[in-house]
């Protein structure tokens, strides 16, 4: 167990270094990485233009069990939009939230990142 749990903690930070690499090479610039609130974690924190940019990871090394973004479900987007909420409060950042998800493959010895620009929104 706490292999495994050391494992997926390397495999997150291998995606969150490559995406991190992404944003700034399309003009991101990274403000915060592993933001924690509570019992919660916020991947990568990047601003652009008039936006605060909330990213969310995944990396995978196969497409076996769905694309990496698939993994981001409702649960998991309002435990994102929480901390988004507590970060924006904290900081008192008046730039307008958004939400990404940068999905990653690693197969074959081949990286395809597919970068999600508003993923997902607010939702009551």
């Amino acid at each position: 167990m706490q292999n495994d749990k050391h494992q997926n903690k390397a495999k997150g930070d291998i995606g969150e270094e490559l995406a991190a690499k992404y944003l700034l090479e399309h003009g991101y610039m990274i403000t915060h990485t592993k933001w924690k609130y509570e019992r919660f974690e916020l991947d990568l924190i990047a601003e652009k233009g008039d936006f605060i940019v909330f990213v969310e990871v995944k990396l995978r090394y196969s497409r076996v069990y769905g694309e990496p973004w698939e993994a981001v479900n409702k649960t998991k987007q309002k435990k994102i939009m929480i901390s988004a909420d507590a970060f924006i409060r904290n900081t008192k950042c008046m730039k307008e939230p958004r939400f990404d998800i940068i999905s990653i493959i690693q197969e074959n010895r081949k990286t395809e990142i597919l970068h999600l620009e508003g993923a997902f929104y607010p939702f009551c």
